[in-house]
């Protein structure tokens, strides 16, 4: 099944909205082509109401020039009209073994039956190109900065997630060009993502309870400032959840059973992961007073407190700021 002793299945599909991704597979298959016969071995085109089944079919079955393989690439492919993904179906039964047919598409149901009749084609042939976990993505936007040959800490991936999102391929431009502008530093920290990188990306609530956690007041004030109408109830309530949560880790900790707190508060490991550093950074009694002011605030703003003045007050409190 090998088209043209290439090692390679005669189709693929490329599914996920990991653009990143897709489109470094898609390079890595262009580069297989045959050099110097690469403009004739390659077809590329977008799944469209204009798109001629026969003409793609004809695409498909053309011997390829020299001795490598023919690459079709189909684009947008979770686009297509069924006349065209019935003509797929029933090639994919016999295809020319001189091709490779490469479909990407951001979301193609399992069910269907052209994702069946590729999945058929041998183990490999569907590639999940599903979005990164949002937890994961410091970690690859740092191997983003590996790979141009520059250091970056965790801080400054963290804070490149928060003001781009969780697009893959803005993650890689930003990263490329934080690596020009911090080349001569020999390192990338979050001082210059804060300077160079313009925020687009909404702050999440996750982050400013992070922010509020390890104590650093005027980060958490910042995010809670660019929150675009937040609602301080909700946040004081999902405040009170990670104090709850940090109280719990303090006693765990006393007791030399800090390992067992994603099992006790029954989340991932990841979730909890910040949890020891942030308790550690409260003393005796601190984290009971925070929940005091928590409820203090809560019943402020129900009784018609002015928000801002309330919870930023609450914010403070709790990061150590006043007493």
């Amino acid at each position: 099944m090998a088209a043209a002793g290439s090692g390679l299945l005669p189709a693929y599909l490329i599914v996920g909205t990991d653009e990143l991704k897709a489109k470094e597979l898609v390079r890595r298959l262009k580069g297989r082509l045959e050099p110097g016969f690469e403009a004739f071995n390659l077809d590329e085109r977008v799944a469209n109401s204009d798109m001629d089944a026969q003409e793609l079919l004809s695409s498909l079955n053309t011997l390829p020039f020299g001795s490598g393989f023919r690459l079709v690439i189909v684009s947008s492919a979770d686009h297509l009209l069924k006349p065209v993904s019935e003509a797929l179906i029933t090639y994919l039964g016999d295809p020319n073994r001189d091709c490779v047919l490469c479909l990407v598409a951001e979301k193609l149901a399992k069910t269907t039956r052209l994702y069946k009749a590729i999945g058929k084609l041998g183990k490999g042939s569907v590639i999940d190109c599903s979005p990164a976990k949002r937890w994961d993505l410091p970690k690859r936007v740092i191997r983003m900065a590996e790979v141009r040959g520059i250091r970056m800490n965790e801080a400054a991936a963290n804070e490149l997630v928060a003001r781009v999102g969780e697009s893959t391929t803005m993650l890689d431009r930003q990263v490329g060009t934080l690596a020009e502008l911090c080349r001569n530093a020999g390192a990338i920290t979050r001082q210059d993502v804060e300077r160079y990188v313009t925020r687009i990306a909404e702050v999440k609530p996750w982050d400013f309870l992070d922010a509020v956690c390890a104590r650093d007041a005027a980060r958490a004030i910042e995010l809670y400032q660019l929150m675009t109408d937040p609602s301080e109830i909700a946040l004081v309530s999902m405040l009170v959840g990670r104090i709850r949560e940090l109280i719990c880790a303090q006693s765990l900790a006393a007791r030399g059973q800090g390992s067992l707190l994603a099992e006790t508060l029954g989340k991932q490991q990841w979730q909890v992961k910040g949890h020891a550093r942030w308790a550690s950074g409260f003393g005796r009694g601190e984290l009971a007073r925070a929940l005091t002011a928590c409820e203090k605030c809560d019943m402020s703003l129900k009784s018609g407190g002015d928000p801002r003045t309330e919870f930023t007050d609450l914010v403070l409190h709790v990061c150590g700021a006043v007493r």
